[in-house]
């Protein structure tokens, strides 16, 4: 069943279409990916879709009750209120149940002799066990923990930007909705939460939409692609993997449709350059029939769009790091050595605040070590991607912006290209490329910034989360670049796909300046770590068994402990029912029910004490 219907969308930005008249559906249960360059309108759409931008022409038809949740790529929240307050924010009215209980709890374990706060305690309690509201109080508490934020009730104002981004995706999940629209949900999350989203959104009743370059995630995830390209949208239907078959079988056809265009283009050019003007009905409709061909014959620069910029030469000697250590708060880098390889390919994984972009500012000049020394070679030249305050003059055009790098570059082949043939290969074309840059997408900029800093012909890479911003157009460039590069290349990154594409040795940080060297890409690595975590069990399974066998018999007091044991568990099990009937039983007296609450915790433990030593005595009694 359809829950939304798209007709005839058109959208423009200055001069130019970003998509005109695309029409499309949504149904129920369709998990929809929507890829395209930087710059063809992906979060405009979007945002179209979900009110917040208008149309120049078409409509958006829903369901009648349809709700939809929407996360964009920059939430936005209210830094003075909690976590927990941005999580349930909206209509739900379980939702805002749940959210006054913790206001409510959170305020009585500041005074809990208030009775006015006991009072509208005991109330909320009703209404809590009226609505059922208990499921989703867990619920919201593990997504928060999963997403590596446990204090709910800490201020958005304390949080970094990741755990922000967290938060936000926190709030996507917990509100039910028809239809979520996420806009790059795995920028600025480690892999492992990655992992757990993908499991999460697999589960999820209801229809999804989402921009992302992480394909994996679009693999895993993913049973219809979107994608907008030339202003037009077009629809495969399978996931990211089917898409890739589907489009290289539509550019084989398209290759031999446009064969078969030139070879007609070349004869008609023949006719134009004879001189034969429109001078009858038949010559009007061949010059017009040569404008046609003109604009639907593809040029090879289009269809072939890589990246071959030569690099400066490279010494003997490149980098060396000799005890490096790094330490702010907690130490990041602790004593840490290697010598860089002239054909290395290294990504670099951990936790969010691991270290790892200090690692590469390091090893770029822009911070100094600690302790230890950090050599480079005198022919060493690094190109260094930053991930985050990129600055641009606004007020210039991207052609110049590019100019001011090269005129002219050497490609590997020994080529010469110009600034605007090589932004044309990058995705710009000549109207783009005299456009100002703030006229440009998020994604955009980035991708002008990394034409740039190949442009410098640097013999080092390092790159700093470059998946965040390019779109996959763009990965696939510069993952052939990085193919043909002939220097060596250090790579920041959560994508998966990525470093499985251009890894072939992993750093993995992980915690308290420890840096692991893993040779392999990132699926080979987390093979052999899951490997190892199953051979440890059954190594721990082994050691217990053999303890078990060299156990001596029971000794005099465990034996009157063991024939004993049985009646302490019992009377045990008795208190704490007869602490859960008082509780029941003490209504709006929060000071007396704090402590049986108190009491029936304490009581719990010793019990577990219990279980744990009948175990034991059993098995011992055994041998």
């Amino acid at each position: 069943m359809n829950i939304l219907t798209a007709e005839l969308l058109s959208k423009r930005f200055t001069e130019n279409y970003l998509f005109e008249n695309i029409t499309f559906g949504i149904h129920e249960g369709d998990r929809i990916g929507l890829i395209g360059v930087n710059g063809t309108g992906k979060s405009t759409l979007l945002k179209c879709l979900v009110g917040l931008e208008g149309l120049d022409n078409g409509k958006v038809t829903t369901r009648r009750d349809l709700v939809i949740k929407y996360l964009p790529q920059n939430p936005s929240f209210d830094e003075e209120s909690t976590v927990l307050e941005n999580v349930l924010r909206g209509k739900n009215e379980k939702l805002s149940v749940l959210k006054s209980y913790e206001e409510i709890l959170n305020a009585l374990n500041h005074d809990h002799d208030d009775e006015k706060l006991q009072k509208a305690y005991q109330k909320i309690m009703e209404k809590m066990e009226q609505l059922n509201v208990w499921s989703i109080e867990s619920e919201v508490k593990g997504i928060l923990k999963k997403l590596g934020v446990p204090d709910i009730h800490a201020t958005m104002n304390t949080l970094s930007g990741g755990q922000k981004r967290r938060v936000s995706i926190a709030e996507a999940l917990i509100h039910e909705s028809d239809l979520l629209i996420l806009d790059e949900p795995t920028n600025h999350i480690d892999n492992e939460i990655i992992e757990w989203l993908e499991e999460m959104l697999k589960k999820r009743k209801g229809a999804l939409l989402m921009i992302t370059h992480d394909r994996y995630f679009l693999d895993r995830v993913t049973d219809k692609i979107f994608e907008i390209e030339d202003g037009n949208l077009y629809v495969y239907n399978g996931n990211y993997s089917t898409y890739l078959e589907l489009k290289a079988q539509q550019q084989i056809d398209e290759s031999g449709k446009q064969r078969k265009l030139k070879a007609l283009y070349n004869t008609e050019l023949e006719w134009i350059k004879r001189g034969c003007r429109a001078r009858s009905t038949k010559q009007k409709y061949r010059v017009n029939r040569f404008d046609n061909l003109k604009a639907s014959v593809k040029s090879d620069r289009q269809t072939e769009m890589s990246i071959d910029v030569a690099t400066t030469r490279l010494g003997r000697k490149i980098i060396e790091l000799q005890k490096v250590s790094k330490s702010y708060d907690e130490p990041l880098i602790k004593d840490f050595e290697y010598t860089l390889l002239r054909n290395d390919r290294i990504g670099i994984i951990g936790e969010n605040g691991a270290g790892k972009s200090t690692f590469l500012k390091l090893i770029s000049g822009e911070l100094e070590p600690d302790s230890g020394i950090i050599d480079k070679g005198i022919t060493t030249k690094v190109g260094y991607y930053k991930q985050e305050n990129l600055i641009f003059n606004e007020d210039i055009k991207v052609i110049d912006y590019i100019k001011d790098t090269a005129e002219f570059i050497h490609t590997g082949s020994g080529e010469m290209l110009s600034a605007s043939q090589m932004l044309e290969t990058f995705l710009f074309d000549s109207t783009k490329q005299y456009n100002l840059i703030s006229k440009l997408s998020g994604g955009e900029r980035r991708r002008l910034y990394l034409l740039k800093i190949l442009m410098e012909s640097p013999n080092i890479l390092l790159l700093d989360e470059p998946t965040n911003d390019l779109d996959i157009k763009t990965l696939s460039i510069l993952e052939d670049y990085i193919d043909v590069f002939s220097g060596a290349v250090i790579v920041v990154s959560h994508d998966r796909y990525f470093l499985d594409k251009i890894s072939e040795k992993l750093f993995v940080f992980t915690g308290q300046g420890n840096i692991e060297v893993h040779p392999g890409n990132y699926t080979s690595y987390t093979e052999n770590k899951h490997r190892f975590i199953q051979e440890e069990v059954v190594v721990e399974k082994v050691v217990k068994e053999e303890k078990t066998l060299v156990k001596k018999k029971l000794t005099y007091s465990e034996k009157i402990e063991h024939d004993t044991i049985d009646e302490v568990i019992e009377a045990l099990e008795l208190e704490i029912m007869s602490l859960e009937d008082d509780m029941n039983a003490c209504g709006s007296d929060f000071t007396k029910l704090q402590k049986l609450m108190n009491e029936k915790e304490l009581k719990e433990v010793m019990l577990q004490e219990k279980y744990n030593r009948w175990t034991y005595l059993n098995e011992k009694a055994e041998d």
